[in-house]
């Protein structure tokens, strides 16, 4: 509210439009400086002054009540009355939302192929995806997630093969997962030596498509044995979907694209295969059907584009997928473009860096895997001795094991800017210290151990009148942290305008280390009552922020640890 006020001053000054300035506005490196800067650099083209002659100017002319405004070389910094803006940012910092217009956007994300495990690899989608969509339904959009999952393709025709050639219906029915993989691993491994098994998986595949008993009913039970086991992991994750809608869902809708491409003259052939050129995108051609007349992921993608737009009702299609598949998007984006889709504007592809696990990178075809459920494991395990350490007394020790273990792992993927490459260390993200999900989580545990205390239901407000306010010596500490929780919407708005998780993972690291500061620089149950109202509303607010915040990630809050 502050800060909105500021910037229509400015945008008076300057003459500018209506909201022009609030975005620029900054937070000062040190508070010492003020609680808001301006940098002036872009303006010295525009208003022919050197930057700190137009700060300098500017600090002359602004007049606000309850904010100084002072030049410091080529910023304007801004200080608030502490006093006279203490109820308002309090205000702010208890608001939801609103800048929301309720579009449908359609998130595609996990996607995990049909008989292959749920590894570590498949995280980033699942954890990245899952928090935009409710990032999204946090500001009031209508997001819908959908899991489109890999249950087609020529790798069914080679799961096929090796399973007819070495598998065993005893193995499979054991462990259908691991078995799936053994037999995958040495499909390729054997057909590095066996040219023969690449046709026989190819015919395999294309009996799929011709709907031949056989194939259908392993490729069934192969999808069945995958759900069972990929919705397990979802569960602990707390990860649900509105459609999960795999590949063969679009099986009878590829037809039509085709014809569509062949009517508007688009298709062309290239050795055998028809293909869309693209080369005034300088891109190279995107194959549409293969020499033996199968269908490939693009032709998929354009039906699947096209269902959520047209049945969906998809204002936006976003696809959290890695970074490796950048080229096969923007070539699917500008097919639908050739096809006259204007809408096509409004696909993007949301990509993210690769994960490795302690240096090493995964590869499910040479069976090189870490299965996510193993990781989960170790990580609940390591969590509940810590827990055992800290408070054996601890009722639900194995409740919130699971909640501290699942949320040092989402936490982990999730604190880091997502187009980079991750080396994930299990050992550092299960950590009660340092910029870790415990971290925050065990701090969100602290504010209401001391509401607890004070004997103050959780989820009720105190009432902090103006005479609590106007006694109130807001110290640095206090002061900052009000300031920052007022800053939830701001930052949930720069999260989706950048598609980043990472900037709520980080403001809930900011939150927790605010009011870890705040909380040793201040006794909050002291005896003077003014005080006492004032810092139990502090942590109240800190308590609803990380809470909220966390919840958003995925991550869950227990209340004790």
């Amino acid at each position: 509210m502050a800060f909105t006020q500021i910037a229509a001053v400015l945008d008076q000054l300057l003459h500018w439009e209506e909201g022009t300035a609030e975005p620029l506005l900054e937070l000062p490196p040190d508070s010492d400086l003020g609680d808001a800067a301006f940098p002036c650099f872009t303006l010295a083209k525009s208003l022919r002054k050197a930057p700190q002659q137009i700060a300098a100017d500017l600090a002359e002319q602004f007049v606000l009540e309850g904010v100084t405004a002072s030049a410091d070389g080529p910023y304007l910094n801004f200080r608030l009355d502490r006093s006279a803006y203490a109820a308002s940012l309090l205000q702010q910092a208890e608001a939801l939302p609103q800048f929301g217009t309720g579009e449908t956007i359609v998130i595609d994300l996990s996607s995990p192929n049909i008989a292959k495990p749920f590894g570590v690899g498949h995280l980033r989608s699942t954890v990245i995806g899952a928090a935009l969509y409710r990032m999204y339904a946090e500001a009031g959009e209508r997001p819908i997630s959908v899991n489109h999952l890999g249950d087609w393709g020529t790798q069914f025709g080679k799961q096929i093969t090796a399973y007819k050639r070495w598998g065993s219906q005893e193995k499979l029915e054991a462990s259908p997962i691991r078995e799936s993989l053994d037999l995958y691993v040495r499909f390729h491994d054997e057909a590095a030596n066996d040219p023969s098994l690449e046709t026989e998986a190819r015919s395999w595949f294309r009996k799929l498509e011709e709907g031949d008993e056989e194939a259908q009913q392993l490729w069934r039970y192969f999808v069945e044995v995958s759900l069972a086991e990929f919705n397990r992991m979802y569960e602990r994750l707390g990860v649900t979907f509105d459609k999960v809608l795999g590949e063969s869902f679009y099986n009878d809708k590829m037809g039509a694209v085709v014809e569509e491409l062949r009517e508007c003259g688009l298709l062309e052939e290239s050795d055998g295969a028809q293909v869309v050129r693209l080369d005034e995108e300088d891109m190279p051609p995107c194959l549409i059907l293969k020499s033996d007349g199968t269908t490939i992921y693009p032709t998929r993608d354009l039906a699947t584009a096209l269902y959520r737009h047209d049945v969906l009702g998809a204002d936006k299609l976003l696809y959290v997928v890695g970074a490796e598949q950048s080229l096969h998007f923007r070539q699917v984006f500008a097919v639908l473009r050739k096809m006259d889709r204007e809408w096509a504007a409004n696909c993007q592809h949301i990509p993210f860096g690769l994960m490795k696990f302690e240096g090493k990178k995964m590869s499910t075809r040479r069976g090189k895997v870490v299965f996510l459920e193993e990781v989960l494991d170790e990580a609940v395990s390591r969590a509940a001795v810590i827990i055992e350490q800290k408070n054996p007394q601890l009722q639900d020790r194995s409740a919130v094991a699971e909640a501290i273990g699942i949320g040092a792992i989402i936490f982990g993927d999730l604190k880091n800017n997502r187009i980079g490459e991750i080396d994930f260390s299990l050992e550092e993200a299960v950590q009660f210290e340092g910029e870790t999900g415990p971290y925050v989580q065990y701090t969100y545990a602290r504010a209401c151990s001391v509401r607890r205390k004070a004997m103050v239901e959780s989820n009720t407000a105190v009432s902090v009148s103006h005479e609590n306010l106007a006694a109130y010596t807001w110290d640095e500490a206090s002061w900052e942290l009000l300031k920052r929780l007022g800053d939830y919407e701001n930052e949930l708005q720069r999260g989706l305008r950048r598609q980043e998780p990472s900037v709520l993972a980080r403001y809930a690291l900011d939150i927790a280390k605010l009011f870890n500061r705040f909380y040793h620089h201040n006794k909050v149950l002291t005896d003077a009552a003014h005080e006492r109202t004032v810092r139990l509303e502090l942590t109240r607010l800190s308590a609803l922020r990380l809470s909220r915040v966390l919840g958003l990630l995925g991550i869950r809050t227990p209340e004790e640890i």
